[in-house]
């Protein structure tokens, strides 16, 4: 389907605020959804776009009461997405389980992505966008997979996103998980050092595997209860890697339970016919310090009901 082209007129555009702090290129990819990369570099490179008259590099930052000059640009007219249901609505303000002037945190619910896109065309931020309309400023600080579930961080201010990201990339956060591993860990510690290299297939999956030539990742396993075929743990990340948990229990042996890419088929159709229907991963705490405040914060996120219940049943057969 062919969609209308329209031109943009000159814009020029005083920086409130919300993109305070920004790249000018990441502001304009924003601004001018639908153009190229290559073509939004090319305006910054000939001087079409400008900041308060002068020339800027695509490095250059926004800031407060900055005007910048947007060139006339052609864009494809999109069509409009449909809106979040009201059942999606629901389940995400009822996962809201901490909220201030600037942060705000979801208790994600598995299989529900952080974002559309790939298919999807809504997932929680566009979902907390409609709940909180008032809200000029809303964005993802960090990503979980589709099938985790837990604590994702909103930020409600441009300062607070650049304060956190900030942390998290100098690792002066302390992020916890609670998976279930296929089979008994001999071992109540581990620290699990292994690179991890990222893919793209060629249908555009991701997929990671442990490689020298990846990146640095580091995990700690703690035992935290023992089942007849499966143990629970608590794991905490140095690093944030796509996929890390799931890649380093699968290098030491013991796969995330429920585990559809990286698991032990084995292992998940035994689960699954004891009532586990999803991938047992959850980011059950985070812990930093807050941007405004200073004072360090701790969030939890409970366990969602039917991995509560799943514990119950390997209780029980214990």
């Amino acid at each position: 389907m062919n969609h209308k082209i329209i031109t943009h007129s000159v814009k020029f555009i005083e920086i409130d605020e919300k993109n305070t702090g920004q790249r000018i290129d990441n502001f304009l990819l924003n601004y001018l959804k639908g153009v190229p990369r290559s073509h939004i570099y090319k305006i910054i490179r000939k001087g079409e776009v400008r900041v308060n008259k002068g020339r800027i590099k695509q490095i250059y930052k926004l800031k407060y009461g900055d005007v910048v000059r947007v060139p006339p640009v052609k864009l494809a007219e999109k069509p409009s997405l449909p809106a979040p249901g009201r059942s999606l609505l629901s389940l995400i303000e009822n996962s809201i389980i901490y909220e201030d002037a600037s942060l705000m945190v979801i208790n994600k619910p598995s299989g529900v992505a952080v974002h559309g896109g790939s298919g999807v065309s809504y997932g929680i931020i566009e979902a907390v966008r409609a709940l909180k309309t008032e809200q000029k400023f809303l964005e993802l600080v960090h990503r979980l997979d589709k099938d985790t579930s837990g604590c994702l961080l909103i930020a409600k201010k441009r300062s607070a996103l650049i304060a956190v990201q900030d942390l998290l990339r100098h690792r002066q956060t302390d992020k916890r998980y609670q998976a279930l591993l296929c089979g008994r860990l001999s071992f109540s510690q581990k620290k699990v050092s292994a690179p991890l290299l990222r893919e793209a297939l060629k249908s555009g999956e991701r997929f990671v595997r442990v490689d020298p030539s990846g990146k640095e990742s580091t995990s700690f396993f703690t035992t935290m209860e023992q089942f007849n075929n499966s143990t629970l743990m608590e794991i905490k990340i140095i690093t944030g890697r796509t996929h890390q948990i799931r890649v380093h229990s699968q290098s030491i042996g013991h796969c995330v339970a429920g585990d559809s890419k990286y698991g032990n088929y084995a292992c998940n159709q035994r689960l699954k016919q004891q009532g586990l229907k999803r991938l047992f991963l959850h980011s059950a705490q985070m812990s930093f310090q807050h941007p405004e405040t200073g004072k360090k914060i701790t969030i939890k996120a409970p366990l969602a009901d039917e991995l509560e219940k799943f514990l119950t049943v390997l209780r029980e057969h214990c």
